[in-house]
């Protein structure tokens, strides 16, 4: 089934049901299904082919659901374009994608004169401006608001070619990711790889028709695609998180009482936040079953905070790359941990997926060994929009043989299996260092972090150092409310959690860390920080020499500052 089919089937079942619930705006199927079937029909007029791209570039409203759907009733791939991005970015995307149409509203002309005046595009996208939005001082569009409403909101929209085929036949969207060189990479995601996840996770997580369900996430952000789909497929109400509540985590917390919404799901980052600044009182949100999270490690104390305070909720965390579709494992946790050192695990397969541990040889590993992290089964991408190198690199043929057609994904991921089956994530391969002769997780240096009452946030990453070692480890935190929190003395906490070679030789310490627009933390941004910052030293006790290492090493250099350089 189509995405859009699912969408229709509620529109005809449900017409008067409110489907999209934005600030004080209600939109039920019937007015989605018609906007959408107006914008389909002018687009398909206007020359939109099969497989065409139709980029939109709005902030999140309902709007952007409808452009959504309208793009692929008309046979097309949309794209969701950033409109918060960097205009530098935004112009990769429009090169890479080569969008026929793009759909705007909001205060977005100036954004987009500019990225068009600077991408090297191979055509001119065609316009259209969808909401009476001025545009001072720029050309006008080529269509809007009042050329959709000549064509017939009740009319089936036109079926895509029946004869269409090849390897982009069944894509749905193109999800861009950062890519290692910088340059982001366009994620083919399928219809049929989105079906398979929405009818495991429908039942999975019993969502019907009574639920109200977030939408919190950056609708260029993968599982933005579970929190609306699965939510109009069953016929329930999808409640758009107005993006300036990021910052705000008592209205975050109002949102979803008001709301009185059944399930939420964000990123990790969002329940930390509303975590340190304890804004969930005991036995709230009495209407919300579910809590769901992805995206990043959520530290164990902040989900001891919310099980403590939420006993009638169950917590879910979902694993997956973009390049697998949404989710490829789950594990709802049976009980609140009783260690904030306990870790959660990644859990186990989603329906029609395959979790692979490999090795370098890509063989199997043993059950608590690590290994690299392989994805297999329905979930996996085409690969990268019109990248045949890059796809090549991460998608390769499954080492157990079988059908040549079936392929998995390289993720980069460490992992471990534990006695039960669980998978635990241990960190990405590129976050493994070698310093001074060891073998070093960057990952486990952050869990223990986590463990820290005195923060609120930390992050980890290692820049080339010109000394002996050949790394440096460089730890960015924010100190939880009313703590001081100097580098020394959490410096002290961690040293009694891991081994001394494990310790950060700097420190940088911010009011708030730097995150990409998907929510997560930007660690690109990080190295790029610490790489440019000078170290100033501080007084800590020098180390001695761990087994197995004859040099000695001097007292780490410790910087601290209010609010951290590029903040």
């Amino acid at each position: 089934m189509l995405l859009q089919h699912g969408v229709t089937a509620q529109a005809r079942r449900r017409p008067d049901a409110v489907a999209l619930v934005f600030n004080d705006t209600r939109m039920t199927y019937r007015a989605l299904e018609e906007a959408s079937n107006r914008l389909a029909q002018f687009l398909r007029a206007a020359g939109c082919e099969h497989g065409d791209r139709v980029g939109f570039l709005m902030p999140k409203q309902p709007l952007a659901v409808v452009a959504m759907l309208g793009a692929l009733k008309a046979g097309a791939i949309y794209v969701a374009l950033d409109p918060g991005g960097p205009q530098a970015r935004l112009a990769r995307v429009l090169e890479v994608s080569d969008c026929r149409f793009i759909l705007t509203a909001g205060q977005v002309a100036p954004l987009l004169a500019e990225t068009q005046a600077t991408a090297a595009l191979q055509r001119r996208p065609l316009i259209g401006w969808l909401d009476d939005a001025p545009w001072p001082g720029i050309d006008a569009p080529d269509f809007d608001l009042q050329d959709l409403a000549a064509y017939s909101a009740t009319e089936p929209f036109l079926p895509p070619p029946e004869n269409h085929a090849g390897p982009d036949a069944d894509v749905a969207l193109l999800l861009f990711t950062s890519g290692s060189t910088g340059l982001p990479k366009g994620v083919m995601v399928t219809h049929r790889s989105i079906e398979a996840f929405l009818r495991w996770a429908m039942r999975y997580f019993e969502i019907d028709a009574t639920d109200r369900v977030s939408q919190h996430p950056p609708l260029q952000f993968d599982i933005s695609t579970l929190d609306i789909y699965a939510t109009l497929w069953a016929g329930g109400q999808v409640h758009l998180v107005p993006s300036q509540l990021n910052l705000l985590p008592h209205k975050l917390a109002q949102f979803i009482r008001e709301g009185e919404l059944t399930q939420w799901f964000s990123v990790p980052s969002m329940l930390n936040l509303m975590a340190n600044f304890d804004v969930v009182r005991q036995g709230d949100f009495p209407a919300l079953r579910r809590v769901l999270f992805a995206g990043e490690v959520l530290p164990t104390p902040t989900l001891i905070y919310w099980m403590r305070r939420l006993p009638h909720v169950q917590f879910t965390n979902l694993y997956g790359p973009t390049e697998t579709t949404i989710s490829s494992s789950y594990y709802t946790v049976p009980h609140c941990p009783e260690s904030e050192q306990e870790p959660i695990p990644i859990g186990t397969a989603c329906a029609g997926e395959d979790l692979l541990i490999l090795d370098e040889k890509l063989q199997p590993v043993a059950s608590g060994t690590t290994g690299e992290l392989y994805i297999g089964g329905v979930g996996v991408s085409p690969g990268y929009w019109r990248d045949p190198e890059r796809t090549r690199a991460v998608f390769m043929a499954d080492p157990r043989g079988g059908d040549p057609q079936q392929r998995i994904y390289k993720t980069g991921d460490l992992v471990r299996s534990d006695e039960n089956g669980l998978i635990h994530f241990l960190g990405r391969a590129d976050m493994q260092i070698k310093s001074r002769g060891y073998r070093i997780e960057l990952g486990e240096i952050e869990a223990a972090l986590h463990s820290l009452p005195d923060l609120r946030e930390s992050a980890v990453v290692a820049i080339q150092s010109e000394g002996f070692e050949g790394w440096q480890i460089c730890c960015a935190y924010v100190p939880a409310p009313e703590r001081t929190a100097a580098p020394e003395s959490v410096r002290k906490a961690l040293a009694t959690l891991v081994p001394t070679y494990m310790l950060p030789a700097r420190w940088l310490r911010y009011d708030a860390l730097p995150k990409n627009p998907n929510g997560k933390i930007d660690r690109s941004l990080l190295k790029a920080t610490f790489a440019r910052a000078e170290p100033c030293p501080v007084k800590t006790e020098a180390p001695a020499p761990e087994s197995g290492n004859s040099d000695r090493f001097t007292s780490p250099a410790v910087r601290s500052t209010q609010k951290g350089s590029g903040s």
